[in-house]
C-alpha cells in the first residue's frame, strides 16, 4: 500500500525542488544595486505617512464581511443554473426563496447603515 504513495512523494519533492530553484537562483544570479530609494518601505508606490499598526475603522471590516458573505452566496447560483433542467419548477421556486432571503439580508444591511462609508 505504501508503494501507491511514491508518485505523490515524487510530486512533492519535485515541487519543493522547483520552488527552491525559483527562489534561490534569482537571488544568487540577479543584479544587486541597492539604493536608499529601493530599500525604503513603500505602500502602493508611496512613502508611508502613518504607522503600519494603526487601527482601521470598523466599517472597513463590516463591508469586507458583507462582501464575502454575498460573494459566497452568489457562488451557489452556478450549480443551480447547471442543474436547472433537472430541477424544473421545484428548483426554480427554491432558488426564488434563496434569492428572496438574500435580498432581505441585503436590504437589512443597507437600512442598518452597514454599507454607508463616512
Amino acid at each position: 500500500m505504501s508503494l501507491d504513495y511514491i508518485p505523490l512523494l515524487v510530486l512533492f519533492l519535485l515541487a519543493g525542488v522547483f520552488s527552491a530553484i525559483a527562489i534561490v537562483v534569482p537571488s544568487v544570479l540577479g543584479p544587486k544595486r541597492p539604493t536608499k530609494t529601493k530599500l525604503a518601505p513603500v505602500e502602493s508606490g508611496m512613502i508611508p505617512f502613518h504607522d503600519a499598526h494603526r487601527r482601521f475603522p470598523v466599517q472597513y471590516y463590516v463591508v469586507a464581511v458583507l462582501f464575502i458573505l454575498f460573494d459566497i452566496e452568489v457562488i451557489f447560483l452556478y450549480p443551480w443554473a447547471v442543474l436547472l433542467g433537472q430541477l424544473k419548477l421545484f428548483g426554480l421556486i427554491e432558488m426564488g426563496v434563496f434569492l428572496l432571503l438574500l435580498v432581505v439580508g441585503y436590504v437589512y444591511a443597507w437600512r442598518k447603515g452597514a454599507l454607508d462609508w463616512n
